[in-house]
């Protein structure tokens, strides 16, 4: 049938981790200068900055700052003031380092992140003398109860402060970003918190973290003589299962989907920058991110500078593992960059990445954050629930993107996003209209049978172009393959749905081409259809599990269609059918038409639903793991 369809290659390389020597000069470097380093002036009781033990007291002073202009040259830098909490330097301290960044010419981005508790006219009156461009970034996880962990050394919340801090924002016409980290305070309430977060007319952009710190056992050691009041109630949420401001990153996903949910259907969007979202969306679309966590610019762009002259890589790595070489050794770039290759946490976190080459997700998910994934490495000795929450988090994404009127969808566990490339149809417009215009004109097709069983215009084995029909097309029936045609014939006559594309599945036997699989491809003619075949298919899915042969396991595919005329990309869904793992080809061609029956009659019984069936029936755990 009409599109060319292949599997994509399995190269990696520059996809998820490039070296820094690898970018031209053209490429920027972020470096996060930790003013006072852990020193702050509240004591939230999951920060992870205090638990690097880093020696408080000293500060970044203007010759830190313009030894990352010898070190780096012409290369651009994003640079971000960090803590601690950056506002402890003092009014003078800060407008000597503001100036000195705006002098240097290759400085294109300061941003400053604050707990809020100090900031006042006095400070936007400062900014806006010695930095005018200042990105201000507010650290407030939701609402007041989302709040819980951030509080004082004597143990009070500080979310009035932050509260008190984004109005003056407003009134001055300043503008931020929030950082809210996810714990079980905002767990089931993401409407909640985002609208909460959206109704400060200074939010501009929203960045969710995870509190992925199931690993912290110990809660932090005094500071002095006496214990405070928030060390006492840190060391209450502390224990050996971890702390209680931990989330696992299955929780964090569906978060963040039904965050992202919200964040549409509320139109927060037309304002709001919200990550990890946009990003996800931004690569789903074939588009760049700057989010390091989704793109290849990754731990070898990113650099921490400590008040006690040691310079580093990101300072979500854990230390002193991350430290490179000291500042004042760095004398240029080629020093940072043999000090990176010779870091052995870096090694490890390159090393990482060869997981991703046989991952479907790599071209979205970038290889995710090597810290976390370090890290869960470490304690348990594997990141696949790491790595299966970025799928889970890029499965949702997806039917957003496709469906956004419709967000049921996005927490749908059969649907997975998968690419296929190429995945072209010559006017996918006009295939849609013609579709349901019997007046249309309809051309004869080349229609050529390969020995293998392949129709196609060349009549030659694997994937080649073919005439695009619909049922009202004379040789509608010619041109679907044998096993294929039962299963095409109900989801066109009964379903009422479009398919763009199917096969039979070959062996391709003696001819040296990898097999194909059976595959039915459909065309959703709006957004709400969309939702509708995938929950449909959810459900059929869901009542043919546990009745397919043991080497056939049925596949939801969530995926785009291009338009060689417009270039745009149509959002479909593929049904397939795969071996599963371990099955040889031979099994699975044995058994594929067993499943084709088993599938096509229960495609038959299936009715239009308006929900999948996820929350009824979970797939079964051989196949999600795949």
């Amino acid at each position: 049938m009409p599109s060319t369809l292949t599997t994509p290659t399995t190269t990696v390389g520059a996809e998820v981790w490039r070296p820094l020597e690898d970018t031209d000069q053209a490429a920027a470097v972020s470096v996060v200068l930790k003013l006072r380093g852990e020193t702050c002036d509240v004591d939230c009781l999951y920060c992870f900055e205090k638990r690097k033990f880093v020696p408080g007291g000293a500060q970044i002073t203007v010759k830190h700052i313009r030894r990352l202009g010898q070190i780096f040259g012409e290369r651009p830098l994003a640079i971000e003031l960090h803590g601690g909490e950056p506002l402890t330097v003092g009014k003078d301290a800060m407008a000597a380092l503001l100036d000195e960044l705006a002098a240097q010419p290759t400085v294109h981005r300061v941003h400053l992140q604050t707990n809020g508790v100090r900031l006042d006219g006095e400070w936007l009156d400062l900014f806006d003398a010695h930095y005018p461009g200042l990105h201000i970034g507010i650290s407030m996880d939701g609402d007041e109860q989302g709040n819980s962990w951030r509080v004082g050394y004597d143990g009070t919340k500080i979310y009035p402060h932050i509260v008190d801090a984004l109005h003056l924002l407003a009134e001055r016409g300043r503008t931020c970003g929030i950082v809210t980290v996810v714990t079980p305070a905002v767990l089931g309430r993401a409407a909640e918190v985002i609208d909460h977060i959206a109704s400060f007319d200074a939010v501009r952009a929203v960045h969710l973290l995870p509190a992925f710190d199931s690993t912290v056992t110990k809660p932090l050691a005094a500071t002095g003589r006496r214990t405070s009041a928030s060390r006492r109630l840190q060391a209450r949420a502390v224990g050996t299962a971890g702390a209680a401001w931990a989330i696992t990153p299955a929780q964090y996903a569906e978060f963040v989907i039904e965050a992202a949910a919200r964040w549409i259907g509320a139109g927060h969007f037309r304002r709001i920058k919200l990550d990890p979202a946009v990003a996800t969306i931004r690569r789903l679309r074939g588009l760049d991110t700057a989010h390091c966590h989704f793109a290849a610019h990754k731990c070898s762009h990113v650099f921490t500078a400590y008040p006690d002259g040691r310079f580093g890589s990101c300072d979500e790595l854990p230390w002193p593992q991350a430290h490179l070489l000291p500042l004042a050794a760095a004398r240029s770039e080629p020093d940072v960059t043999e000090a990176q290759h010779t870091n052995p946490l870096l090694s490890a976190g390159r090393e990482m990445m060869t997981k991703c080459v046989s991952c479907p997700y790599r071209a979205v998910c970038g290889g995710g954050c090597t810290a976390t994934r370090w890290r869960m490495m470490k304690a348990t000795g594997s990141d696949d629930a790491y790595c299966e929450h970025r799928g889970r988090l890029i499965d949702g994404m997806a039917h957003l993107l496709a469906a956004p009127d419709h967000p049921a969808g996005a927490l749908c566990l059969r649907a997975h996003w998968r690419p296929v490339a190429p995945n072209v149809m010559h006017d996918v417009d006009a295939f849609l209209a013609r579709w349901d215009d019997p007046a249309a004109p309809r051309f004869p097709a080349r229609l050529r049978a390969s020995d293998h069983g392949n129709i196609n215009a060349a009549g030659l084995p694997r994937d080649h172009a073919a005439d695009d029909l619909d049922p009202l097309h004379p040789q509608w029936r010619e041109g679907i393959e044998e096993r294929v045609w039962l299963l095409v014939d109900t989801i066109t006559r009964s379903w009422k749905a479009i398919t763009y594309d199917s096969c039979q599945g070959h062996a391709h036997t003696g001819t040296g081409l990898a097999p194909s699989t059976f595959r039915v491809g459909l065309l959703p003619r709006t957004r709400a259809e969309y939702a509708a075949l995938a929950a449909q298919l959810c459900h059929t899915l869901a009542a043919a599990d546990g009745f397919l042969p043991a080497a056939v396991a049925a596949d939801l595919v969530r995926t785009e269609l291009t338009s060689a005329r417009t270039g745009r990309r149509h959002q479909v869904l593929n049904l397939a059918l795969t071996p599963t793992p371990g099955s040889t080809w031979a099994d699975y061609f044995t058994s594929l038409d067993q499943a084709v029956r088993t599938l096509t009659h229960v495609a038959r019984h299936t009715p239009a639903v308006t929900g999948c069936a996820c929350a009824l029936r979970p797939p079964h755990p051989t196949r999600e793991a795949r």
